[in-house]
């Protein structure tokens, strides 16, 4: 496994980045092409309870990058207790004295789950290296024992798929500027964005050496190009469904039973109600 690992580090990074569609996916066709998605989603969620799989997906990619919102696409129609988002905050001063990768191993899926991680242990490769919260030996450290981590959880069952989101420095400042003046975003632009928006280049080069170092056969990288939110929304969970193999289960058909509204003289009580303002 060492030797496989040497030759995978060799690999080239992708020359993929961020490339403008012909033109931006409208809303119509995305919420119909969405919609036909949704179904096969809760085909996938069925199938992988009742065959008790483990599926983990790794979401990665510069800030604006598009992580959040694709995530809620694929999570807005499934079950929480099946399709299971993690988004860890900084570790606490308890998480540092640990062996690095261990406040994410908690949180890989067990049978009938998919675990969803929004940024994941790779952010040792990325934002800790470029802001300097990790030594580079550190970091090259992690580069080189995750390959075998990762084949490791493939070994024990996991199905491991990696997403990075490409985005263009022409878009990523656009999507960053629209959160300063948006009430519903302005969360999203944390003191740690602002602080890394000019280190473009050092993240890139930090990209490149992880792809190098961690694309391997058993749990590659796949780039998905992001300049369109909703396409690339439809991209991934589309890619998803295909790389989770899955068979629509037979259903009993459903139907509500008869019920019998009688006429229960209901106690006059002095409810709260919630104002009707719309």
């Amino acid at each position: 496994m060492a030797k496989e690992t040497k030759k995978n580090r060799k690999k080239k990074s992708p020359k993929s980045m961020a490339v403008a569609p012909p033109e931006k996916l409208g809303r119509k066709p995305y919420d119909r092409e969405l919609e036909a998605l949704h179904i096969e989603l809760v085909k996938l969620q069925q199938w992988v309870v009742h065959e008790g799989l483990k599926v983990c997906i790794v979401f990665e990619g510069r800030d604006g990058a598009g992580k959040g919102g694709t995530i809620k696409a694929i999570t807005e129609r499934v079950s929480p207790r099946v399709f299971r988002v993690v988004a860890l905050p900084a570790p606490t001063e308890r998480e540092k004295t640990q062996m690095y990768l261990q406040r994410y191993m908690q949180h890989f899926p067990a049978a009938g789950e998919i675990t969803i991680f929004d940024r994941s242990w790779y952010n040792r490769a990325g934002i800790e290296r470029v802001m300097g919260f990790c030594s580079d030996e550190e970091a090259k450290w992690f580069l080189s024992v995750v390959p075998q981590v990762e084949f490791a959880m493939v070994k024990s069952g996991i199905v491991l798929l990696k997403y990075w989101l490409e985005v263009s420095p022409e878009e990523q400042e656009r999507r960053l500027r629209s959160r300063i003046d948006d009430g519903r975003k302005i969360w999203k632009l944390s003191p740690m964005d602002l602080k890394s928006y000019d280190r473009w280049d050092d993240y890139t080069r930090c990209r490149d050496e992880m792809f190098a170092a961690t694309d391997s056969e058993w749990a590659p990288w796949y780039v998905a190009r992001s300049e369109d939110k909703k396409r690339v929304r439809l991209n991934v969970i589309r890619h998803i469904l295909e790389q989770v193999p899955h068979k629509k289960l037979k259903v009993d058909p459903v139907a509500l039973p008869e019920r019998k509204i009688g006429r229960y003289a209901a106690v006059a009580y002095p409810f709260k109600y919630v104002p009707e303002r719309y």
